[in-house]
């Protein structure tokens, strides 16, 4: 794997050097944009808006709308913005887990020590588990400052990109219901058909991206010249509107689903 930023967890006065990598990687097929007459590849081009001609990328820079005119801004300008946090992950608050909405997650990477930090990290490592809180620092990666939890999985530790708050939309404008009275009866026959749903030990190893391997068969079809029939879906609502018997409904069609 390849490295996308190197620095250091600033635990303390204990500085662990890191490096960080990218825990995701893309599953999807690669598709190509292509001209409809002809199917030539499409290319993106970095146009003047003044002379019309490309740009290459070596004079492209980065600028700020000020006033009449721009403020461009230099790789170092960016460093000097907040040394520190270029090369720190500063741990600033120990929490549970669960203290954190999962409305502010965002990207996972994994953080690796480099020489000399192998100690350090592994005691931060265990600290972590052994305490079931997962630390909350900031730093900055691809000029943006980001704020993250470090957190334990397995041998690693993993970091993970969290929203700030002012970046979370409201949802008061939705017209969520808040003065619906759920009955009991009703309430105990959801917790059955939870409890129902709920497997002895979960994996989530078990679910898999199986549309682009559909994909790929109408693909594969389409390249041998066969005629590709769309299978018909129409979502069927249920007849009775009556909440228990829908509920009652879906508990007897799990009943069947585990005897088959």
């Amino acid at each position: 794997m390849h490295a996308i930023w190197s620095g250091a967890i600033g635990f303390g006065l204990v500085n662990i050097p890191v490096k960080l990598y990218s825990a995701t990687q893309e599953s999807s097929l690669d598709l190509d944009m292509l001209d409809k007459n002809g199917h030539a590849n499409i290319h993106y081009a970095r146009i003047n808006a003044k002379t019309g001609k490309e740009v290459p990328w070596a004079n492209i820079v980065k600028g700020y709308k000020y006033n009449d005119g721009y403020v461009v801004l230099t790789d170092a300008d960016f460093e000097k913005v907040s040394p520190q946090k270029s090369k720190m992950i500063d741990i600033n608050d120990f929490v549970k887990a669960e203290e954190i909405n999962t409305t502010f997650y965002d990207t996972p990477y994994y953080l690796s020590p480099t020489k000399g930090g192998e100690r350090a990290y592994v005691l931060l490592r265990e600290a972590l588990k052994q305490s079931g809180k997962i630390a909350i620092g900031q730093f900055v990666l691809r000029n943006k400052e980001s704020l993250c939890i470090l957190k334990p999985q397995d041998d690693v530790i993993l970091l993970q990109k969290i929203r700030f708050a002012e970046e979370i939309r409201s949802y008061e404008d939705l017209g969520i219901p808040k003065n619906i009275t759920v009955k009991p009866a009703e309430l105990k026959m959801a917790h059955s058909l939870i409890n129902q749903l709920t497997p002895k030990k979960f994996s989530i190893s078990k679910y898999k991206d199986t549309y682009d391997e559909d994909l790929m068969k109408i693909i594969k079809a389409k390249a041998k010249g066969k005629k590709i029939t769309a299978p018909k879906f129409k979502i069927i609502h249920n007849k009775s509107k009556d909440l228990m018997e829908q509920l009652k409904a879906s508990l007897d069609t799990g009943t069947r689903k585990k005897a088959s």
